[in-house]
């Protein structure tokens, strides 16, 4: 299950991030989104998710949002 799939309010562990952009996946890592982290879904905008990880926000594209993998 990706991200676009979530319940909001719920908290989730990240399985994956399936992407090949090195780049993409180091500006990940900085904001604490790696495998294995806590992720909870606060809103479903109409262009994007607000994700919070380590009690910070952050509001994702859906395209990133459907490369998150979660469990």
């Amino acid at each position: 299950m990706n991200l676009t799939n979530a319940e909001i309010g719920k908290e989730y562990i990240i399985q994956s991030i399936d992407t090949q952009d090195d780049e993409l996946n180091s500006f990940l890592f900085t904001l604490g989104c790696y495998s294995g982290q806590t992720i909870t879904v606060l809103a479903n905008k109409k262009n994007g998710i607000v994700i919070s990880i380590k009690d910070s926000r952050y509001n994702i594209d859906l395209n990133l949002a459907n490369l998150i993998s979660i469990i």
